[in-house]
C-alpha cells in the first residue's frame, strides 16, 4: 500500500498584504507604471486601495465604494479624472521623466 503525500495548501498572493508603508506603495506603483499595462495599473490601484481601506479611499476620492470597485475592476475603462482622484486619495502622484 502506498501513501500519498498531502499537498501543502498555498494561499493566493495578495499584494495588498505587503503594501504597509508609503515607500512600498511608491515602489510598487512605479514598477507597475513601467509595464505600460493599463489593466495592471487598475489592479495595482485596487491593491493599494484595499491595503489602505477601500471605503476610506472611496470617500477620500469622492466616489461611492461600489463605484470604486467598478472603476478598478479588470477590463474597466475609468475616466482619467477618476484615476487621478483615486491616486490622490491613495497619496500617490504620477510623474513624468524623460524616456
Amino acid at each position: 500500500m502506498t501513501k500519498t503525500k498531502a499537498r501543502p495548501k498555498l494561499i493566493a498572493f495578495d499584494a495588498a498584504r505587503y503594501l504597509n508603508d508609503d515607500e512600498a506603495i511608491a515602489e510598487y506603483m512605479t514598477a507597475i507604471l513601467e509595464t505600460e499595462d493599463s489593466d495592471l495599473l487598475l489592479l495595482a490601484l485596487s491593491d493599494v486601495a484595499r491595503a489602505k481601506g477601500m471605503a476610506q479611499v472611496a470617500k477620500d476620492a469622492g466616489l461611492g465604494r461600489e463605484s470604486l470597485y467598478k472603476a478598478l475592476a479588470p477590463g474597466a475603462k475609468p475616466r482619467f479624472e477618476t484615476i487621478v482622484k483615486v491616486a490622490r486619495a491613495l497619496g500617490v502622484k504620477f510623474t513624468a521623466q524623460p524616456a
